[in-house]
């Protein structure tokens, strides 16, 4: 587990939402709240996070859309521990179950009307590896994606909607995962400048879905070609997530 002098207080959401977080492991940036903004989630449904780390995705759901009955799994104990503690910091309801997705902890085994997951980035063998085991295991791939897809797709309900975080790279191999289950794909890519290429990508889907794929345009974090000064510069539609907690409703399910 982490002792105090291993972890960092960290301010999400301009400051409204407090999260520990590790100072050398695995540490959430924007990725985790540009998903939970994409969620379109509404009071009183269900919500599994695949993955859920430190909570910060699933914290950041529960603070922008209330009366939400929210679950997380979680592969590494002491990052169980903070998410369950992060919760109870911020007063916000997160149940967090620690297990394997490959088999699912029998507490999990029901039907969710949301799945969300920030699966790890780096496919298995590539690369340099971190020298945190737990960063490691949460960036680099050890369950193949189309795991997760499959573990994610067998949770939700009928009409249910999977909304993923991915690497640009990663996502033909999302995309193939989802069998005929699944429909009405939604791919919103993530520029982080105007005329850079996207890195990130939000997929969401929907169980029994049955409308057209559809590429949207991309969703721009940043003002200007390059970095500028001592200033973050983002977009305007960029702050409203990721400082006041909006919601990322660019044409997604």
């Amino acid at each position: 587990m982490f002792g105090p002098d291993d972890l960092t207080d960290d301010g999400f959401l301009g400051g409204r939402l407090r999260v520990w977080q590790p100072r050398r492991g695995y540490r959430a940036a924007t990725d985790p709240v540009l998903l939970a903004a994409a969620v379109p989630a509404r009071p009183g449904q269900t919500v599994l996070e695949l993955g859920c780390g430190a909570g910060v995705a699933s914290l950041c759901l529960a603070s922008r859309v209330p009366g939400l009955h929210l679950s997380g799994l979680e592969l590494q104990p002491a990052y169980a521990a903070l998410a369950r503690g992060n919760a109870a910091r911020n007063g916000l309801s997160l149940t967090v179950v620690e297990g394997d997705l490959t088999e699912m902890p029998k507490d999990l085994r029901h039907s969710f009307d949301h799945v969300i997951a920030n699966p790890p980035y780096y496919p298995a063998g590539g690369g340099t590896g971190a020298a945190d085991p737990g960063r490691e295991r949460a960036l680099r791939e050890e369950t193949p994606l189309s795991l997760w897809v499959e573990a994610a797709v067998r949770r939700l309900a009928p009409r249910g909607i999977l909304s993923l975080i991915l690497g640009a790279d990663r996502l033909p191999d999302a995309l193939s995962a989802l069998d005929a289950r699944m429909g009405s794909t939604v791919v919103l890519p993530l520029q982080a400048r105007p005329g850079r290429g996207a890195k990130r990508v939000i997929l969401q889907s929907r169980k029994g879905g049955r409308a057209p794929f559809r590429l949207l345009a991309p969703f721009v974090l940043h003002e200007g070609a390059q970095h500028e000064g001592d200033r973050d510069s983002f977009t305007p539609a960029a702050a409203h997530i990721l400082r006041d907690g909006g919601a990322l409703s660019q044409g997604l399910c």
